[in-house]
């Protein structure tokens, strides 16, 4: 089979995680016979630097021509400094799902049982976890207009806007998800304050009659981040609105012992872009400490979702869960024993393969 990749590495420790992602990629092409084509663009701050613009339009154009992005991370501290930058390395990213209507992302929260021990929460609460957090990703606060601040520069203002037809879609695909897991769905708002969370609501109980083999909650979101830390097992899908979404997939980090554990998959109407699910943590850029775990098990959610390789997919996170027990792990996991460097951590699940 031919694969067609755009590679987005990005800014910060985004392009030494995409780089152990590729020697995965690239084993998993060799070992079952696909021909590999990956392409490599600007995104972000190495973007503006180059262009002016975090997401230019042949980076743009690149996505369209792929079959998949893998991407890896935006930001950089001297944006992050300055809030009167009127062009920041978020915005490409932003750009990148709105250009190619990504609508959903898809997080899975798994637990490893050998790093059970690594999360701060209690092994009985947390063994056994296994849960998918589908957000919306092109609506809410983070789209809305009106947007900005006063001419004195004192008041601020943001919008939260949502449409029928965004939260339709979300909703559907998430109840297609719940059918082909455990069969339960929450739908997470804050409906007793926000009007757009009441449309949520009220087009959840209109849809939900078309579902009737799936379990249907409702839960404020409030109640929800701590049901997620109370009760994880208690969730199977779960679904929110845009920034919702947002803090309560880096809250259930916890779940897994460490943020560089999660992946991602962000689908839509175009190109799907995979993603770790942490931003590009510029303190540790270009020391070779950062967990590529999350990047490689995105990896696996490339193959499994645009190119509908199930074996491909599972054969990297078994390699992944190998080298978990074998302990070859970066020191945000490791409590004891060795610390492994980012592109060992790589080695070793590509010798694993």
């Amino acid at each position: 089979m031919k694969l067609n990749i755009a590679i987005l590495p990005g800014d910060g420790i985004g392009p030494e995680i995409i780089e152990q992602g590729m020697k995965v990629v690239r084993a998993v092409c060799t070992i079952f016979g696909h021909e590999l084509h990956a392409r490599t663009a600007l995104v972000g701050a190495a973007a503006i630097d180059a262009t002016g613009h975090p997401y230019p339009d042949q980076t743009h154009q690149l996505c369209m021509e792929s079959d998949a992005v893998f991407f890896g991370a935006i930001g950089h501290p001297r944006y992050d400094n300055d809030p009167s930058a009127r062009i920041r390395p978020e915005q490409g990213l932003l750009a990148m799902r709105k250009s190619l209507g990504l609508f959903a992302n898809i997080r899975p929260i798994v637990t490893f049982p050998s790093l059970i021990r690594q999360s701060p929460l209690r092994a009985e609460l947390i063994e056994g976890a296994d849960l998918v957090c589908i957000r919306e990703l092109t609506g809410g606060l983070y789209f809305g207009r009106p947007q900005g601040r006063s001419e004195d520069g004192n008041t601020a203002y943001d919008t939260c806007v949502y449409t029928r037809q965004e939260i339709e879609r979300i909703l559907r695909l998430s109840y297609g998800y719940a059918q082909k897991r455990r069969k339960k769905l929450t739908v997470i708002d804050k409906a007793n304050v926000l009007a757009t969370s009441r449309l949520w609501r009220q087009i959840a109980r209109e849809i939900e009659k078309e579902y009737p083999d799936v379990e249907t909650e409702y839960m404020f979101v409030d109640n929800a981040a701590m049901r997620l830390i109370q009760c994880p097992k208690s969730f199977d899908v779960m679904v929110t609105e845009n920034m919702f979404g947002d803090i309560l997939t880096d809250e259930a980090s916890v779940i897994t012992g460490s943020l560089g554990m999660l992946p991602s998959a962000s689908i839509g109407l175009h190109t799907s872009v995979f993603e770790p699910i942490h931003g590009s943590y510029p303190q540790a850029a270009g020391k070779n400490i950062a967990n590529p775990i999350a990047t490689i098990l995105s990896a696996a959610l490339m193959f499994e979702y645009a190119f509908n390789l199930a074996e491909e997919a599972e054969v990297i996170r078994r390699a992944v869960a190998a080298s978990m027990e074998a302990g070859v792990a970066t020191e945000d996991i490791t409590r004891e024993g060795k610390a492994y460097t980012t592109s060992e951590v790589g080695d070793f699940i590509r010798q694993l393969l």
